[in-house]
């Protein structure tokens, strides 16, 4: 449902960006897109700014064993098999990431571990620091790579936002971004809202929320 309200999806050399204030639920949001592609047999790649490794790997736990009970999986172990074969997690720890490293890690799984990402997800990103050319580079990269890049992105209470709804620090780097997805606690609901579709004027109204029992996306 998600993928037909933006058209198919943000679509290779892409970037699709998720905005909320902290705690709403961004990450299970992100983990949710790369289980789905995992599970589909597309190969997903997860770097992360601001968590360990093992971290990462209890969060998709969590959801794929809440994921696997909704949808009924039978063969929960295979499933499960499946899911971390097409899967693989990245840290940069400390400040250390940059475009570049990320650009050269891709370039190793691709020609050594014959790793080759469909979808991308990077979080921890400070968007409040990244200037338009930073999130230009990681357009390229998306695009040499032929990945699907999504990202996560905090905003504040009471930010500013432009026309389009679309809140600071993102807005002013919206032109470099395809899809902008926002997340917001209405009495413990978290709601999604599409502010950006690609060139698109006429943005679809989204009927998902965020079911924090399960930190799974659902019909509304």
């Amino acid at each position: 449902m998600f993928e037909h309200s933006i058209h198919g999806g943000v679509g290779p050399g892409n970037i699709g960006v998720v905005v909320a204030r902290h705690g709403i639920g961004k990450t299970a949001f992100l983990v949710g897109i790369a289980l789905d592609d995992a599970i589909r047999g597309r190969k997903v790649l997860h770097v992360s700014l601001d968590k360990t490794v093992d971290h990462m790997r209890e969060f998709y736990d969590e959801i794929f064993m809440d994921l696997a009970h909704s949808a009924g999986l039978e063969d929960l172990a295979t499933a499960r098999l499946e899911m971390e074969r097409h899967r693989m997690i990245h840290t940069y720890a400390g400040g250390t990431f940059t475009t570049e490293k990320l650009r050269h890690s891709i370039q190793f799984l691709k020609e050594v571990a014959h790793f080759e990402p469909a979808c991308l997800i990077l979080e921890g990103l400070n968007f409040e620091q990244a200037t338009f050319a930073d999130i230009e580079a990681l357009r390229q990269l998306a695009a040499d790579f032929k990945v699907e890049l999504w990202m996560s992105a905090l905003t504040h209470r009471g930010a500013a936002s432009d026309d389009r709804g679309i809140p600071e620090p993102l807005a002013k780097l919206a032109p470099a971004i395809a899809v902008i997805v926002q997340m917001t606690d209405d009495d413990g609901i978290v709601k999604l809202s599409l502010l950006k579709d690609h060139d698109n004027p006429n943005v679809a109204k989204l009927t998902l929320v965020l079911d924090p029992s399960t930190m799974l996306l659902v019909k509304k």
